[in-house]
């Protein structure tokens, strides 16, 4: 039998804090074969990146490896001297962290960058390792890359620079990639062309790959084994066909039931509430037939176009009713955020109308705008909470700030009553209000972004990517949680995604971009199960899923597919 390429035996990690020693890996033992994708899934806190940095031996200064064994081609890694440790990192094994901006030096350009991680272990000319660059870039999809080798982090979209970091790990040919997230932030059919990379270069140089996701349906795809991982222990191994089909833990349970497919609903995703699941399932389903055509128009978009250097929105037309939910999709650069961030006045158009009830957004000056009812009437939940949440604000004061700006309420009494009931609208706990973003969880950031939002009383919520990043669970709180403030408050969304799964959970249209043009638009039923445009079935055609009923016909296509390349 071939030897494994890594072997972890018992691995124990704690981190020495403020409040005592967190024990964040208890007891996790695996192998991985060469040539062979291994899914670790889990929510955040689960241990699944702690376990990798620690295979890295990246793990920050209060973090420590307190017992067992890692083994890398059959060397131990635990006791292998920094210098050993460094040899390997980039060479044998690579990793492509989550959030790829912090990842990348600033103050380099990507060219640089890249060149810097193939000159570490081998010796290339300067054009040799520009070469090799642009090569690289090609393959992770990057447009015109010889322009982008020029380019700084900040230039690049979050999408492009978590390319540029798939380009880094993989330009030396690792035995051993770890990927974090790999694909957060990425349409789906870039999703799909990274995988199949990733997947392409696993079979062709037997390299193993460790896969670190949320999303279900590419652990199914292109994973051989998946590991469920919980509170730092593994509590389920099995291949996604078994595991999807029918997994043994309850946490993986919940999990697989918390995961969009193409068939469920957003009351599908959530435990039932007081035995009154079929009901509400039921209401959901029904309430996406369009009925927007009996409504008046709240938003009316004309003839829309953005330019920079280039048309990035060219001719957009659409509206939205009252209470109705619309959805924006296609891959990145089609126009998606651009449009949102025009409606909501953060950018301006270069044509074309924008009438949000009967206003001319577009004439109004950017100061009167935001001075006037329809900065409260109309608001944006940004993609990242984090970085779009004042990090020197509370919860409370984040969600105070458009109360005292826009509504005058300065009232300490009054105030704390306000905010406290958003919240309590929203699911975040009295107690969370006085923490800090940096002290709550993705979910919560979420939570505060979401009552910050509607703290005014909007009538048009534009939704950027809300759920990006949250595990499934949380996505199926914060799905129930929008869909509800609809329903009960009558609020109209503008949903931008990149999760067709999601759109059309949540949404009674949908709008098919393409390079800033629509080239399809309709009821999200009656699009997603036959879609006219070749652009929307080739979108609909790249969703990951794990479909119980066809798991082994799936992965057994992407195993075809993979080895055909």
């Amino acid at each position: 039998m071939t030897r494994p390429l890594l072997e972890i035996e018992d691995l124990h990690v704690e981190f020495s804090t403020r409040h005592g020693t967190v024990r964040a890996v208890r007891g996790v033992s695996f192998e991985l074969q060469p040539g062979a994708t291994l899914g670790i899934v889990g929510e955040s806190g689960s241990g699944k990146s702690v376990t990798a940095y620690a295979v890295t031996r990246l793990l920050d200064a209060a973090g420590r490896i307190s017992a067992g064994s890692i083994r890398f081609e059959g060397h131990e890694l635990t006791s292998a001297s920094a210098a050993h440790i460094r040899s390997l990192r980039g060479a044998a094994i690579s990793m492509v962290f989550q959030n790829p901006r912090a990842a990348l030096n600033p103050i380099r350009t990507i060219g640089d960058q890249i060149v810097d991680a193939l000159t570490a272990h081998s010796v290339l000319s300067a054009r040799q390792g520009r070469g090799r660059a642009v090569e690289l870039l090609e393959a992770v999809l990057i447009r015109d890359p010889e322009s982008r080798l020029a380019a700084y982090p900040h230039e690049l979209s979050g999408g492009m620079c978590q390319r540029v970091m798939i380009a880094l790990a993989i330009a030396c040919k690792p035995r051993l990639l770890i990927a974090d997230e790999p694909t957060t932030g990425l349409d789906v059919t870039t999703q799909k062309a990274v995988m199949d990379l990733l997947s392409r270069l696993a079979s062709e140089h037997r390299m193993g790959l460790i896969l670190i996701t949320h999303d279900l349906g590419l652990a199914a795809q292109y994973c051989s084994d998946v590991i469920v991982m919980q509170h730092g222990e593994v509590v389920e191994r099995a291949p996604p066909e078994m595991l999807f089909r029918a997994p043994m833990h309850p946490y993986s349970r919940k999990l697989v039931a918390a995961s969009p497919t193409a068939t469920s609903t957003v009351a599908d995703l959530v435990a039932a509430d007081d035995g009154a699941n079929g009901d509400r399932a039921t209401g959901n389903r029904a309430a996406l037939v369009p009925v927007a055509a009996a409504r008046r128009a709240i938003l009316e978009v004309d003839s829309l176009v953005k330019q920079y250097h280039a048309t990035v929105v060219d001719n957009v037309s659409f509206r939205i009713a009252e209470g109705e939910s619309v959805g924006l999709v296609g891959e990145s650069g089609s126009g998606k955020s651009t449009i949102s961030r025009m409606v909501c006045r953060l950018l301006d158009q270069t044509g074309g109308r924008i009438l949000f009830d009967g206003n001319d957004v577009g004439q109004i000056p950017v100061r009167d705008f935001h001075r006037s009812q329809l900065r409260r009437d109309i608001q944006i939940v940004f993609q990242d909470p984090h970085d779009s949440l004042n990090p020197r604000y509370s919860a409370f004061d984040c969600i105070a700030h458009p109360l005292r700006r826009l509504m005058g309420l300065h009232d300490r009494a009054e105030l704390t009553e306000r905010v406290e009931a958003i919240a309590a609208r929203v699911g975040l706990a009295r107690k969370l209000l006085s923490r800090f973003p940096h002290q709550l969880s993705g979910g919560q950031k979420a939570r505060v972004g979401i009552a910050r939002a509607i703290a005014c009383g909007p009538r048009l919520l534009v939704l950027d990517e809300p759920t990006a990043a949250l595990d499934v669970s949380v996505q199926a709180v914060i799905l129930k949680l929008l869909d509800d403030l609809r329903r009960n408050e009558g609020m109209a969304f503008l949903f931008v995604s990149h999760d067709l799964n999601v759109v059309r959970m949540m949404c009674e249209r949908t709008i098919v971009l393409r390079q800033g043009a629509v080239v399809e638009e309709g009821p999200s039923e009656a699009l997603f199960a036959a879609p006219v445009a070749d652009y929307t079935r080739a979108l609909i055609a790249a969703i990951p899923h794990f479909d119980p009923a066809d798991a082994p016909d799936r992965i057994l296509e992407t195993q075809a597919g993979v080895s055909a390349l």
